[in-house]
């Protein structure tokens, strides 16, 4: 077998990619902090400029950046076989993980020991994305003008039921002019690299500083790969609605879930807003509380937190499965939703990245990423506040606005136990400064417990 001319070989690749994987806990700031770490610092397969101009474009592409991301430095080593082995094993793990995880939920759930798990995930979730909004906004809000966006995001989001996908093009639009018209509040840096020591030069590293030649197709190329991927997603689409109708669970499953590969834009906790907003309210696969629990799950196993959707697909074909076998039809529901998810993130990456790998250094384009993640601190705080408010409260109720309505919650409702785990949590999280992993068992633990006690 041939070595490329960056001295990586495809198999140490796939043992690389299969490790980060294994190790993809967290959501997307631990995930590309994995990455960074093994890439970047361990490997020097890449170089920390190049590594963050490939997250630039992976965050203003609908779906989970840091699935995308990998698929683009695995098609930067080794093509379209590498962005296809990487992006892949990034999701498998996670994917049987739920799966298993999913069955048990369903054939177990009403045992109060599972029951009691559940119920101590929810609470230690709410610190987590608590823990998501400090994090990104640390990062995003480094001036008033982003504060300020981030602020405009919330109002529009959770008062006035704006889109999401209106609420992120009018802040990369914003952002894009900003950065042409070189407002400096939309210059600068931030970026996902290490704390510290030396930055990793391009030139010191295996993919060096040019632009590798498989990165420079033609026009052709890109059309071929293009039909080919649009091909793989939207084929299974237009089959079930053909064969089944528009009104069959899986042909919901695979029009709204490819509808949200292509409009979620922001990142896992701004797509999950999204999902709970229509699995819950518009179609009713879900209640909030099994919402909680899907996102307990993809938080405690590998992988990108939007395999949250797969629970949501599992649960919706599991009870409207016909005269189908009830777990035959949630697993194919499961796995129609991850396709669907999923497939449309290698289009972006193959039909994208070649033309993206030209613009590094792209003023206005970073200018547009920055304002973008300031508008998703205010929508991932929306998603925090709708966590606790169904997470701590037993009641809530609506308030009519001229636009639409926000729930608030019946403050009698309050949910003691749940409170103060959430609280303990937060201070496991935040205080203690413990690792999300420890802080997730320790709180399905003792959620177990109170519920088996009684």
């Amino acid at each position: 077998m041939s070595v490329p001319d960056h001295g990586v070989s495809f198999g140490d690749a796939v043992k690389v990619w299969a490790r980060i994987a294994a190790l993809s806990f967290g959501g997307p700031a631990g995930q590309i902090a994995v990455m960074h770490r093994i890439l970047v610092d361990e490997k020097r397969w890449i170089g920390e400029a190049r590594f963050l101009h490939a997250l630039n474009y992976c965050m203003l592409l609908p779906g989970p950046e840091a699935q995308q991301l990998a698929a683009y430095i695995g098609w930067l080593l080794h093509r379209t076989k590498g962005g296809l082995v990487a992006g892949a094993l990034f999701v498998l793990p996670g994917f049987l993980a739920i799966l298993g995880l999913s069955y048990v939920y369903v054939l177990l759930g009403k045992v109060p020991l599972v029951e009691g798990m559940f119920f101590g995930l929810k609470a230690a979730v709410l610190a987590v994305v608590v823990q998501a909004v400090v994090r990104v906004g640390s990062r995003a809000l480094r001036n008033h003008v982003m504060r300020g966006i981030a602020a405009a995001a919330f109002v529009a989001i959770f008062f006035l039921d704006a889109p999401f996908p209106l609420i992120v093009l009018t802040a990369g639009a914003i952002g894009f002019v900003g950065g042409r018209r070189g407002i400096a509040a939309f210059l600068g840096g931030g970026g996902h690299g290490s704390a510290g020591g030396a930055v990793v030069q391009d030139r010191d590293t295996a993919l060096g500083e040019g632009l590798p030649a498989h990165a420079s197709p033609g026009l052709g190329w890109s059309l071929r790969i293009s039909a080919l991927f649009l091909v793989l997603w939207l084929a299974p689409v237009f089959a079930l609605l053909a064969l089944l109708g528009p009104d069959h669970v899986f042909t919901q499953i695979a029009s709204f879930f490819s509808q949200m590969a292509v409009v979620t834009f922001g990142g896992a906790y701004a797509v999950l807003a999204y999902v709970a907003q229509a699995a819950v309210g518009t179609y009713g696969w879900v209640t909030p509380g099994e919402m909680l629990d899907g996102l307990g799950l993809a938080e405690s196993t590998p992988g990108p937190l939007i395999m949250v959707t797969q629970f949501v697909g599992f649960l919706a074909a599991l009870r409207e499965a016909g005269g189908m076998n009830p777990l035959v039809a949630a697993t194919l529901g499961a796995v129609l939703t991850t396709w669907v998810t999923f497939m449309p993130c290698f289009l972006w990456i193959f039909a994208g990245a070649p033309y993206v790998e030209r613009l590094r250094g792209n003023r206005a384009l970073s200018a547009a990423l920055g304002a973008i993640t300031a508008a998703v601190v205010g929508v991932i705080l929306n998603l925090a506040l709708w966590f606790a408010i169904h997470t701590l409260f037993g009641e809530v109720r609506a308030v009519a606005m001229p636009t639409g309505s926000f729930e608030v919650p019946v403050l009698a409702s309050v949910n003691w136990p749940a409170l103060a785990l959430a609280v303990g949590a937060g201070i496991a999280v935040f205080r203690l400064k413990i690792r999300m992993i420890p802080v997730l068992l320790g709180s399905a633990a003792l959620g177990a417990i109170y519920v088996v006690a009684g």
